[in-house]
């Protein structure tokens, strides 16, 4: 695929998503059914489909799974409840409310099965305190147009939940469960991903604020208010948390790993620059695009090419009103500080096939990008600008569109580098 760099590049993206997906990763990590009673729970954009790999391996099971609009699937006796992400609906609270409702009064001879994969955040939605569904979702979208890092965002989120930070393994105690973990998180910390439902929180109220000050993000009355005195996040050590076994089944290293290998197969030279970096879309764009050039000027003519390959869980702050996700915003400054260097290609995917709030996984660049926007009469600065990242790449027919990819491990990025 030399002579096509775009289309092994969306390759590798494909084999990375597809050794994530729950169907081929989860059965191994599962025990053999319990007797007695069993209830399956979870949340996330992959939840739905963790469900169906259980019920392939358990058969019918009784359960509700919480999961992101579209992203459904056939189950035999879990239900499956479609909400929105990534700001909380009506939907996702009443569903919250029921899957709470099915854990009150459960005994130790109770086996209680968590799937939680990214997205569990939003979709897991019980507000503490007094605060309303309309004052999570305003905290919500002022976080995510922060620029904040994912975890901070969760240091706060937890604290404004009646389920996260532990609450939800708290619920269902002393029912022992185990709770398989999709990783979207930069460094695997199981109490990151999805805010940690099943898993203790040593945070604090006052880490919360000192996040509130820090972003300049201005809260209603009734968060302030549940901020005031400690929440319901539990410690690590507590009791309720005691029946719980916590266990990881897939992660972002996997894919990185198995695109690695399907990229050495194509005759590539392979870098991993890592799988939890962090930072601003743009930011990160930038380092990554003079990295490219040095590594293509210190080759020289190597006759293989060179792929950098990277994950984790980049931010964009918002400044303009524009349509765009970090994968595609790090594509487009990508793009920009590259200039049609020729002999670089690159692809910025998230995993989930959603990148921000659009059914877009995220978009590729070569070296006539500038020359296709160039034709169009705009300019990729002004698009950056105007955090337009989605609709540049849309004009020029360079999104990538997966549709539901039914997991979720976060970013993808990989640069293709020959020589000239």
């Amino acid at each position: 695929m030399a002579d096509r760099p775009d289309i092994m590049l969306r390759s590798l993206f494909e084999k990375a998503v597809d050794v994530a997906d729950p169907m081929k990763s989860l059965a191994r990590f599962l025990p053999e059914k319990p007797a007695g009673r069993v209830v399956v729970i979870g949340a996330g954009k992959a939840s739905a489909r963790m469900a169906e790999a259980v019920e392939a391996e358990w058969g019918p099971c009784e359960g509700l799974v919480i999961t992101r609009y579209g992203y459904g699937r056939p189950t035999q006796g879990i239900e499956i409840v479609e909400a929105a992400h990534p700001v909380p609906d009506a939907v996702g609270q009443a569903a919250t409310e029921r899957l709470l409702d099915l854990l009150k009064g459960l005994g130790g001879d109770v086996f209680v099965l968590a799937l939680i994969s990214g997205g569990a955040s939003a979709l897991l939605t019980a507000p503490a305190g007094d605060i309303s569904l309309s004052d999570k979702q305003a905290v919500n979208q002022a976080l995510l147009a922060s620029g904040a890092p994912i975890g901070q965002m969760n240091v706060v989120r937890k604290h404004l939940s009646n389920v996260k930070g532990g609450q939800l393994a708290a619920a269902a105690y002393p029912a022992k469960m185990l709770s398989l973990l999709l990783s979207d998180v930069p460094g695997d910390d199981p109490a990151e991903i999805g805010s940690g439902p099943t898993v203790g929180d040593e945070s604090t109220s006052a880490d919360v604020k000192a996040i509130l000050d820090q972003w300049k993000i201005e809260v209603p009355a009734s968060v302030s208010e549940v901020l005031a005195e400690p929440t319901g996040v539990l410690s690590a050590q507590d009791t309720k948390l005691s029946a719980v076994t916590n266990t990881i089944f897939a992660a972002p290293s996997q894919s990185l790993e198995a695109a690695k290998i399907l990229a050495e197969e194509y005759g590539c030279d392979v870098e991993l620059l890592g799988d939890a970096l962090e930072g601003e879309a743009r930011d990160i764009a930038a380092e990554h695009a003079q990295m490219a050039l040095q590594r293509q000027k210190e080759r020289g003519q190597v006759e293989r090419p060179l792929v950098l390959l990277s994950g984790g869980e980049l931010t964009v702050t918002r400044r303009g009103d524009g349509v765009g996700g970090p994968n595609t915003e790090y594509a487009l400054a990508l793009a920009n500080e590259l200039n049609g260097a020729a002999g670089i290609y690159a692809i910025a995917c998230d995993t989930d096939g959603v990148d921000g709030a659009a059914e877009v996984a995220g978009a590729v660049i070569g070296p006539d990008t500038p020359a296709k926007i160039a034709a169009l009469g705009e300019t990729m600065a002004g698009s950056l600008e105007r955090n337009d990242a989605h609709t540049f790449f849309n004009k020029i027919g360079d999104q990538v569109v997966t549709g539901p990819t039914l997991t979720n491990v976060n970013d993808f990025r990989a640069i293709y580098i020959s020589s000239v």
